[in-house]
């Protein structure tokens, strides 16, 4: 089969379309024809030589992908071949096949394009778990959302305004501020035009957030602090603006605040089949009716995935970014 291989290079490390060992399939898992996949940050970070996979998991690009099911394992059941699937993935994804644990398959209706079920493992079930499972967030509390416009924060804020939640979120643009509002945003605010601490503050009269998504990190650390509620959770999920600040105990221990790291991807398998059936068993209903829906962005066929990966890279997508693995049959 063919799929994406890292060159070594002076110019990011540049993508190529090679051939590979097929993959092999466990009596638990199944063989999948991919046919769609989509970028994540991760995918940036590992092209770089900075966030290698988890041990035992492909040394392919790709943590997601949608397609066919081309073989089952011995012990598989529910599942049989030509079934559309998509799932989260380790590593894998930019190739034309992957293998998946069968516990980690989600079926596709037969309504949904390939690019549009590549687009959701990802961002829907790391924003699922960080806002519902670690943060415990509840109806009625207000939530901030920093990368609105971000392929997780356009998941978080839909989700959010489902479970009855006030969304706030921070995005880079005015287009992406629009876009967010249009999502369910209560309030979007461009932060390299306001002080998003500020502005919050000020709209809810010194109250602040019960909860707050982050990807930033350091730069936003003793704002995000002062945002919070009595009794208020900071999920870090991503470090874009540093990995190392200060911090005043005695306000976290005054206030009862609780800070949370969170990463997806080198959890264990069983703590993902549990994450995935929490989130179909709450919202998979809804992303099937179209109530929530990805939000997609661009759509590069696989041999464009240099210049795809150059428009994250430069923060141009309002949501996901999908690469096209092959036609459909």
């Amino acid at each position: 089969m063919k799929a994406i291989v890292v060159q070594t290079g002076p110019e990011n490390n540049p993508l190529a379309w090679q051939e590979v060992a097929t993959p092999a399939y466990g009596e638990n898992e199944v063989l999948v024809d991919i046919y769609a996949t989509a970028l994540n940050r991760a995918d940036l970070l590992q092209r770089a030589g900075k966030y290698p996979p988890p041990p035992g998991a492909s040394e392919i690009l790709g943590l997601e992908m949608a397609g066919r099911i081309a073989a089952v394992g011995a012990l598989v059941t529910g599942w049989q071949v030509g079934d559309r699937v998509c799932a989260l993935l380790p590593g894998g994804g930019y190739a034309e096949q992957v293998n998946v644990p069968s516990q980690m398959l989600m079926r596709i209706p037969e309504n949904w394009a390939f690019e549009q079920a590549a687009a959701i493992p990802e961002v829907f079930l790391t924003a699922f778990v960080n806002l519902f499972i670690e943060a415990n967030l509840q109806e009625g509390e207000t939530v901030l959302i920093h990368g609105g416009a971000s392929g997780v924060g356009t998941a978080a804020i839909q989700l959010a305004k489902e479970a009855g939640c006030r969304v706030f979120v921070t995005a880079g643009t005015d287009e992406k501020v629009v876009r967010c509002t249009k999502l369910g945003a209560e309030l979007a605010i461009n932060y390299k035009k306001e002080d998003f601490a500020e502005r919050i503050r000020d709209d809810t009269v010194g109250e602040g957030v019960d909860v707050i998504l982050d990807m930033v990190g350091a730069a936003y650390f003793e704002r995000n602090v002062r945002l919070l509620k009595l009794r208020g959770r900071l999920v870090f999920i991503a470090t874009l603006g540093g990995a190392k600040t200060e911090i005043n105990l005695a306000e976290l221990m005054s206030r009862r605040l609780r800070l949370i790291g969170s990463v997806l991807r080198s959890r264990s398998l069983a703590e993902k089949i549990e994450i995935k059936q929490r989130f179909m068993n709450r919202f998979w209903a809804l992303l099937e009716k179209g109530t929530i829906q990805p939000i997609i962005d661009s759509i590069y066929p696989i041999g464009q995935v240099n210049e795809a990966c150059q428009r994250m890279a430069q923060n141009q997508n309002i949501g996901k970014i999908v690469l096209r693995v092959r036609e459909i049959d």
